[in-house]
């Protein structure tokens, strides 16, 4: 199936909590106007379910059945208000605990307040967002823009390590209005020595065409340090992974360190400067990336093609959010 057909986003924002396909042809990054993040000051509901998966594994899903390694994006805007119905349909007990947002102590989803969740129970967590701003003693309070995550805080111990190694992880983009929103978004998490929890030496592998904008959200879960590097591609080391002019002083990355609850994101477009190719990435520890930890970004052709790469059978690929 030709991917560009299509973009498929579960958004908290203008175009709803919902899966949203489009059939009309988009064109690619680089030929039209770049799409903005709209002002927030939602107030949005989803539900999500905590689920053991036929592998042994645990996820997350916005439906009953449908849970995924890792969980589904989350996506708002700074002045967003979510209220998310968690149910728990494992026998034992989970939770939900976010790193990023706003939220008062009976949304921390920890044992020590009880904002837990036991087995068939549901809870609501309210996160909350906020744009910058000043305090009334005159300091500046950062918004909350940014690449974050959620995960099980609960799960074998009472820091969820047993749920965390098992698949209980997901994105959290929170936009600033006027932001630049991606064609496509896609999640990669270094969990221990795995990527998404999958097999060593098996990916996953993420497809784009030459020109779409292209979103990483990179986040560390375990008990290793690990260094993220992309071939081909460049990115700003600030909040967005974009230079914001000729003259922005942020630094332009390709490698970048990261440890155990470590969360960041960037934009690129796909293939520029570079083309099309089967472009890696991996952790750049030696006997890290030795080990298996490694996947493919596979920017395509406009015809679909790869230049000089051949897919192995079973191949996995992920889907873009």
């Amino acid at each position: 199936m030709d991917r560009r057909g299509f973009n498929r986003r579960v958004l908290l924002g203008g175009a709803a909590l919902t899966t949203s396909l489009s059939m009309v042809p988009k064109a690619t990054g680089a030929d039209r106007a770049a799409r903005t993040a709209a002002a927030g000051g939602e107030v949005r509901h989803l539900k999500l379910y905590a689920e053991k998966l036929a592998d042994g594994q645990m996820g997350y899903g916005f439906e009953k059945g449908k849970a995924t390694v890792p969980g589904p994006l989350i996506e708002v805007t700074e002045g967003d208000t979510v209220h998310i119905e968690f149910e728990n349909t494992m026998d034992v007990a989970a939770s939900l605990h976010v790193h990023g947002l706003d939220y008062e102590i009976t949304s921390d989803g920890t044992r020590l307040n009880k904002s837990h969740v036991e087995p068939g129970g549901t809870r609501t967590y309210t996160w909350r967002t906020h744009a910058p701003g000043r305090r009334k003693d005159g300091t500046w309070r950062a918004g909350s823009a940014g690449y974050w995550h959620y995960h099980d805080h609960v799960v074998g111990t009472e820091h969820g390590t047993g749920g965390i190694r098992k698949g209980l992880y997901g994105p959290v983009i929170v936009r600033r209005a006027g932001d630049v929103l991606p064609d496509m978004t896609y999640t990669i998490v270094f969990n221990d020595m795995l990527i998404n929890n999958k097999p060593a030496h098996s990916g996953p592998n993420f497809e784009a065409t030459v020109g779409d904008r292209v979103e990483f959200v990179m986040i560390t879960h375990g008990e290793f340090y690990h260094t993220f590097h992309m071939h081909g591609h460049r990115w700003a080391d600030n909040r967005t992974g974009m230079l914001t002019g000729p003259d922005d002083p942020s630094q332009v990355i390709d490698n970048k360190i990261v440890g155990p609850a470590d969360s960041f994101g960037f934009q690129v477009i796909a293939g520029e400067g570079v083309g099309a190719g089967a472009w890696m990435y991996h952790c750049h520890v030696q006997s890290h990336s030795d080990m298996g930890m490694v996947g493919l970004f596979l920017v395509k052709k406009t015809d679909g093609t790869i230049p000089g790469y051949e897919p192995h059978e079973h191949e996995p690929h992920e889907h873009e959010h």
